[in-house]
């Protein structure tokens, strides 16, 4: 038995937001009250000043593994992952070979499950082989453990393989997840296209190429009448367009990531490669845009969108390094400084992005600490204030344009299972 003792607890599901002890009794919560007496069986945690939150959940990591272990492993993601606050993961498709049939599904999961940090919830391929022309067999998928279904890294680029796939995930209630970008239009661009795109000379990515598939999308779902979620939504065009969408009733929903809430196009003013990102940063009233989206529920959740790289393949020209950033494991201190300490979100509302709203758009009975429910917990030491250490990651990407970063709020313990998870030092 685990008592955690004097934590605020902080529980969107069960509307709770106050100091609170919790029982867990082998992997399920067992009592919430507000004083719990320890027995001599039980092991004790103090957590005064710390906040007790439903297990953080991140839906959009990219684990590389199999067959790109030289930029991220399963198992240090998950290492990653546990260090950065979170319980559970759904890991993308775009591995080497991708995610399109059910023994590289049944692989990561058995791998997940032998480490045993996190949960680990495999996305499958919605085309074959990633190429937006074959739809793979996405029942099969499912059976074998995949989660929601994606392209991310592609945009499937004809409308009617698209529809087809929404059909299909309607028939059988699955998620389609959509990389939203017209690559035609985006071309070579390297940044976002604007004032500093010009003054650096770097080609830039104009924010329409992500809108108009953001746009399509959507309306595809709606005459299906079947879910999409919204992966990395950059734009303030595009928070408008699903907060149209979800006026009308469509059943959209959206995330964004740490680095497009907190980053602009200025950031890359350096030519740091670790600024360079897919969809890119965008500019402040984009910035603004994001965090009202997350305020007013018009975007879901946050992700990562963790994309580790070898530091060999950062070490580049800009116009030449991958896309993409190890966020794992600062996600939830850029969080707590950009939305919660400058008064974008609640307390309530924070968890809610990181942990209920993932959950249910999931569809997995996590995101809550009601009583019965299976223990995942992530607790979070809202004083704690130290200095992004790359050198310090778990994951094998060492891309961050936050090294040095001093930040405040980082999560100081994960639970998984009803069990505290200890990382090697």
């Amino acid at each position: 038995m685990l008592l955690l003792k004097n934590g605020l607890l902080v529980d969107p599901s069960q509307d709770i937001c106050e100091k609170a002890d919790v029982l867990v009794v082998g992997n399920t919560v067992s009592q919430l009250s507000k004083e719990i007496t320890p027995t001599p069986e039980m092991e004790v945690l103090d957590l005064s000043g710390k906040v007790v939150a439903p297990g953080f959940i991140d839906m959009h990591v990219h684990l590389r593994e199999p067959g790109l272990e030289h930029k991220e492993t399963i198992l240090a993601g998950c290492q990653a992952a546990a260090k950065g606050g979170f319980t559970g993961l759904a890991c993308m498709p775009n591995t080497s070979p991708v995610v399109d049939n059910e023994g590289t599904v049944e692989l990561i999961l058995v791998r997940g499950q032998k480490y045993g940090l996190v949960h680990v919830y495999p996305i499958a391929c919605i085309t074959k082989g990633q190429e937006g022309n074959e739809l793979t067999e996405m029942g099969i998928l499912h059976e074998a453990g995949a989660i929601a279904f994606s392209d991310d890294g592609k945009t499937v680029k004809n409308s009617g393989v698209m529809r087809r796939a929404l059909d299909y995930a309607k028939a059988f209630g699955f998620l389609l997840i959509s990389h939203c970008e017209d690559e035609d239009l985006a071309g070579s661009g390297v940044m976002h296209e604007g004032l500093v795109s010009t003054e650096l000379g770097l080609a830039g990515i104009p924010a329409l190429s992500e809108e108009l598939i953001i746009e399509r999308d959507i309306r595809l779902a709606e005459l299906t009448k079947s879910r999409i979620h919204i992966a990395h939504v950059s734009t303030a065009r595009g928070v408008e367009i699903i907060r149209e969408a979800k006026k009308r009733g469509v059943k959209v929903t959206a995330e964004v990531t740490p680095h497009h809430f907190t980053l602009t196009h200025e950031a890359v003013r350096g030519y740091d490669p670790n600024t360079k990102v897919n969809p890119p940063l965008r500019t402040r009233e984009d910035v603004e845009a994001l965090r009202k989206g997350l305020a007013e529920g018009v975007i879901d959740c946050i992700a990562t969108d963790h994309a580790p790289h070898a530091r060999e393949e950062k070490e580049v020209e800009f116009n030449y390094a991958p896309c993409g950033i190890s966020g794992l494991e600062t996600a939830v201190p850029l969080a707590w400084e950009n939305l919660y300490l400058s008064g974008y979100l609640t307390l309530p509302q924070l968890v809610q992005c990181f942990s209920t709203n993932p959950a249910r758009i999931l569809g997995i009975d996590r995101g809550s600490l009601k009583v019965g429910k299976v223990a995942d917990i992530t607790v979070i030491d809202p004083n704690l204030k130290q200095k992004v250490d790359k050198d310090k990651f778990y994951s094998l990407g060492k891309n961050t344009p936050f090294h040095g970063w001093e930040l405040t709020g980082w999560p100081v313990l994960t639970i998984k299972d009803g069990k505290i998870i200890r990382l090697p030092e």
